[in-house]
């Protein structure tokens, strides 16, 4: 049976690949930062935003986007560049990668949401950190390392839409995941369950809860006993039909 051909049009897509026979293909801090340079210079040549990254020892998850139809020949770069770096290191041949890697194409704000969060904390399931910004392989640490961050992330979703606000992006980076978006991305990549999310929230309560309020400070107060109960930031903006920027401010002043 022949392949199933790519999705290969511009958009945000979500790229893992595994080592063959899910063997470790990160060996040191020698072998991670290679691969991320090898992310970093391919990207500029072939016109792709690198929005996050998390590298574990023998897989890796991307979001990246593109602007042309030339993601696998990007893919192709990155993969056949790192095996042949990784065999003649570790003076051994044939395949490194566990057949092609895998994509998946963005389909909406929603989607793209979960999967920052649920790349970024994968360190965090693994119980290899106590927090997020801890692993030093993932581009969450170079978010709130604002020294270390170069070209390469500068255009990602979270720089352009937290700047240089260190609190804000360890805080968005830390939220809980939507469950009802998560269980979609299971469904499309057969990926483990990402943490925090124990409670399914109920969207249809959620809407009556903050209907209740009469005036702006009472919905404030609402944003917050809602975030508070577990609700993401995501669907309290969604509900409300605000930008997240703007649940998150609320969030952020009922703090201090």
């Amino acid at each position: 049976m022949s392949r199933k051909p790519r999705i290969d049009i511009p958009g945000y897509y979500h790229i893992i690949n595994r080592g063959v026979e899910q063997r470790i293909v990160f060996g040191d801090s020698d072998d991670y930062e290679y691969f991320i340079e090898l992310l970093c210079t391919h990207a500029k040549t072939y016109d792709i935003t690198i929005h996050n990254y998390c590298l574990m020892s023998n897989h890796y998850h991307l979001l990246i986007q593109t602007q042309h139809e030339n993601l696998s020949r990007f893919m192709r770069q990155i993969n056949s560049n790192y095996a042949v770096y990784f065999n003649k290191r570790y003076n051994r041949v044939g395949h490194l990668w566990q057949g092609r890697f895998k994509s998946w194409y963005v389909t909406d704000d929603a989607y793209l949401y979960t999967l920052i969060l649920y790349i970024e904390q994968n360190p965090l399931k693994a119980n290899m950190v106590n927090e997020v910004v801890e692993y030093p392989y993932s581009s969450a640490h170079l978010f709130v390392n604002q020294t270390s961050t170069d070209e390469c992330l500068k255009d990602s979703w979270v720089m352009q839409n937290y700047q240089n606000d260190t609190e804000s992006i360890k805080a968005f980076l830390d939220s809980a995941v939507d469950t009802a978006q998560l269980q979609e991305l299971k469904r499309a990549t057969s990926l483990i369950e990402a943490p925090n999310t124990d409670k399914k929230p109920d969207i249809k309560k959620l809407q009556k809860v903050l209907a209740k309020a009469e005036n702006m400070k009472e919905r404030n107060k609402l944003i917050v006993q809602s975030y508070q109960k577990g609700y993401s930031q995501y669907m309290i903006a969604k509900v409300l039909d605000v930008s997240q920027a703007a649940v998150y401010g609320v969030i952020k002043r009922s703090r201090k």
